[in-house]
This record gives structure tokens, sequence and C-alpha cells, in this order.
């Protein structure tokens, strides 16, 4: 079957990735390239975060954990390294509602004046300034192709030709879905000093902190503004944002600022995975994973790509 992939953050790419290598013809379209992308502005740790519902999160997190450390063991080149870490907790130390979605996970020891515990966990890093052209080589290398086009909506489909809607915070628009709004997420870079860990607490919702380690900088985040479509860089955010970083991990005191960036989060009620039926064709939506784009990214393509695969068995 021939399958128009609209979008090419990281979900477009890792459906198209998907449908080709079931025999599909993929072209994937896309306003903007996937360094272009909010995907490129993704800290990219592993975690499942600000997406729902969680039944359907727990079991796309756990197929793309296990993806991803079958890339960083077999293919290092695309940037994806399983990196140990710690999540701290101020209120009660629950298992997370995640848990069945990794492997591994230990109960803090000791935990950080102010907090009450943590856990330590080894999760994915994806270093998105690779993964992404990684990704785009891989689908390439399957027979399909990347194009950059400008579409005000969705290509017609046909009973020989179905589109997947994988378009993000632009499905608002091209789905004319106000469900979806967007979370302005800012992070600071900074050179990296020789840290090996990623550190993360979430306790305030609107100003979470993370510390992702890369093997040249480290993505210190953060921010989660709901409705805010600014993509400017705000210094006092990032000056805070530097506050917050530097008391849980004071390595980065000594580390230079690089860069400043900010990426809008395609967040809504739930992630829209679902097919549509328009005319005599099928639109796959594939949206709305919030700030857990690569969490899910591996688990949705799977059951993108097996609605298309029954769409083509008839």
């Amino acid at each position: 079957m021939r399958v128009i992939v609209v979008g090419a953050g990281v979900i477009g790419l890792s459906v198209g990735v998907r449908l080709a290598e079931a025999g599909h013809e993929v072209a994937v379209l896309a306003r903007d390239l996937p360094l272009e992308t909010t995907s490129a502005v993704a800290a990219a740790l592993w975690y499942p975060y600000r997406a729902l519902p969680r039944d359907a999160v727990v079991r796309w997190s756990a197929a793309t954990y296990a993806e991803l450390a079958r890339l960083a063991d077999t293919h290092p080149e695309s940037g994806v390294s399983v990196r140990w870490g710690t999540e701290l907790v101020r209120g009660p130390v629950t298992e997370p509602w995640w848990r069945d979605a990794v492997p591994q996970i230990e109960q803090l020891p000791s935990a950080p004046e102010g907090y009450s515990g943590g856990w330590r966990l080894p999760v994915p890093v994806s270093d998105m300034s690779l993964y992404l052209p990684w990704l785009a080589a891989r689908l390439e290398s399957l027979g399909a192709t990347l194009t950059r086009a400008w579409l005000s909506a969705l290509p017609q489909p046909s009973a020989a030709v179905t589109v997947v809607n994988a378009t993000g915070l632009a499905a608002r628009a091209i789905a004319d879905d106000p469900s979806l709004l967007p979370v302005r997420g800012q992070v600071v870079l900074l050179e990296q000093p020789g840290l090996t860990e990623w550190l993360l607490e979430h306790s305030d919702e609107q100003e979470l902190t993370y510390v992702v380690p890369r093997e040249q900088v480290v993505v210190v985040g953060g921010t989660a503004e709901d409705g805010s479509y600014d993509p400017r860089p705000d210094p006092a955010s990032a000056d805070e944002i530097l506050v917050r970083a530097r008391a849980l991990v004071p390595e980065l005191r000594r580390a230079k600022v690089v860069g400043h960036r900010v990426g809008l989060r395609p967040a809504r009620p739930a992630v829209r995975l679902e097919t549509e039926q328009r005319g005599d064709g099928t639109i796959v939506h594939c949206y709305g994973h919030g700030g857990a784009g690569v969490t899910l990214s591996w688990g949705c393509a799977d059951d993108v790509a097996a609605l298309v695969g029954g769409l083509a068995r008839g």
C-alpha cells in the first residue's frame, strides 16, 4: 500500500520507518525537516511525561524502551545510549505509575535536603542532533522519501493511499482539533563538564528540573507553560532554570552556556491514535504525545503499522 506520512518529527519518522520495514511505499511530507521540529529541542530522556491514557502510555513506553535499548546496543551511531540517573521526589515515595514499562528500578537510599526520596534507574537517552538524522537516513535506506512540503490540509486518502497524520501541534489546525494545545518548554545547553548521569525533579509541574548529559553538551531544563506559543527563549526563565539545576548538580556551576532552545510540546487530553474514514480512504491520526514523543515513538509506530497493515489486507 502507498502511505503518505505528514510530519517529520520523531513520531513521523518512526512511523515511516516501521511502515517501510513492513513493505509499504512510504512518502514523508513535512513543513519542517527533522532538525527544525519540536523533536529537535527535546532533551529526549525516556520518561512518560504529560501523556495519557496511562494504560496505553505504559504499553507504548515499554515497547519504545526496548527498541531504544536495542538501538543503543546495535547502532550507537544513532545517538541513543542507556544511562543511569535519578528522579527526586518531594512527596510520598510510591512506585511510579509507569513502573511496568521499565526492566529495572531502585529506590534511592538517601535524598538531598528537601526531598523525601526518589528512584534510580537506567533509561535510554537520545541525542536528537544525531538521532533524527539517523532516523531520516534509515527511512531513506528503506526506499522511502522525505520531502519538504507546505500543506494547508491533509492529503486526500483513497482506497490505494493511506494518510498518516503525525503533524504534532500543527494538528490543531490541520485536523481541526481545538483540544490540542502547546506546552512551552525552554532548555539551556551547557558545555559538558564530565557528567554521565541524568537527573529529574518535577514536583512543580510548571518548573520541572532536568539535567540530561550528551557527549558534547548537557541539556538543562525546563519549563511547562500551558497555552504559550512563544518560540523565543526568555532570559529570566533561563536564569531560573540554571539556578535550580546548579543547586542539584554543582558540577554545572563551572559549565559555560552554549545555547538556548524552545519547543512547543503538543498536548491534549489523550494521545490520538485512531483511524478516520474520509471518502473511500483512511487517515490514521497519531499526535498529541505531550512531553513524551520520543518515549512513546516506537510503541505508537508499531500500532500505526498494525492499523495500516489491517487496511492493506482489507
